[in-house]
């Protein structure tokens, strides 16, 4: 196994999890949040190889998706043996910005092409981080209360819900750019913790327009994609780009 993988002790299949984090720092935090017994990390390094794009030499060379290959070790591609994945669930555990999304992307591009039989069975997840920690002031004695939000437009709607209430809350409002901002407990509570945590399963329900779209949006032909992106254009909310 590489040298990075931060395993767990369970042998049980069913209940082991592993999660793919992006970069050190959100690996020193998640070891520290994680449940060690069943929950496996493997840091990765920024964006991995677009494999819609390379040759399966070039991913098996691919320092990051020879080491996922590895470490989930069911093999890839044609030979690839759902049976024996070492891991009941793979999440995806990546920042709650616009590189956070592409690295998702690109590691969903791979499982898609290498490893299908592991989204078709949907054991392929992504874990779902909070943009925005609001901590409401109460008075006396009572602690104060920590409230996570996962949009702006829950945000707005948590804000405006507390101005009605006359309820005070910390200025200013804590604002995620990654997880390697989160202390462990509060990267537990939101993001890991099985009984506090959102996943995002991922699934294919028809496999033929998956391909199309993996083809379209992370293939060599950029024609195709620039239509697209023009197309769309005025479908975009400007309010959701970080900028």
């Amino acid at each position: 196994m590489p040298t990075k993988l931060a395993d767990c002790r369970t042998h049980d299949v069913e209940r082991s999890e592993l999660f793919i984090v992006e970069g050190d720092s959100a690996l020193g935090t998640a070891k520290n949040a994680r449940s060690s017994e069943f929950q496996a990390l493997l840091p990765i390094r920024g964006k991995i190889l677009n494999v819609q794009k390379a040759s399966v030499t070039d991913m098996l060379k691919n320092t990051e998706c020879a080491a996922i290959i590895q470490v989930i070790g069911a093999g890839s591609g044609r030979t690839f043996d759902l049976e024996a994945a070492r891991y009941g669930k793979i999440i995806m555990m990546t920042d709650a910005d616009v590189d956070g999304a592409h690295i998702r992307t690109l590691l969903l591009t791979l499982f898609h092409r290498y490893m299908r039989p592991l989204v078709e069975a949907g054991r392929v997840y992504a874990a779902v981080p909070p943009l925005h920690r609001v901590e409401i002031v109460h008075g006396g004695k009572k602690k104060n209360e920590l409230v996570y939000t996962y949009s702006e437009a829950e945000l707005h709607k948590l804000l405006k819900n507390l101005e009605r209430r006359g309820k005070k809350y910390k200025e200013p409002i804590q604002r995620y750019k990654g997880l390697g901002e989160m202390d462990a407990d509060q990267l537990a509570d939101t993001t890991m913790d099985p009984g506090h945590r959102t996943l995002r399963r991922v699934r294919i329900e028809d496999a033929e327009a998956a391909s199309a779209v993996f083809e379209l949006l992370m293939g060599s032909e950029v024609a195709p994609r620039k239509q697209f992106i023009i197309e769309g254009a005025e479908e975009l909310d400007m309010e959701r780009i970080d900028a």
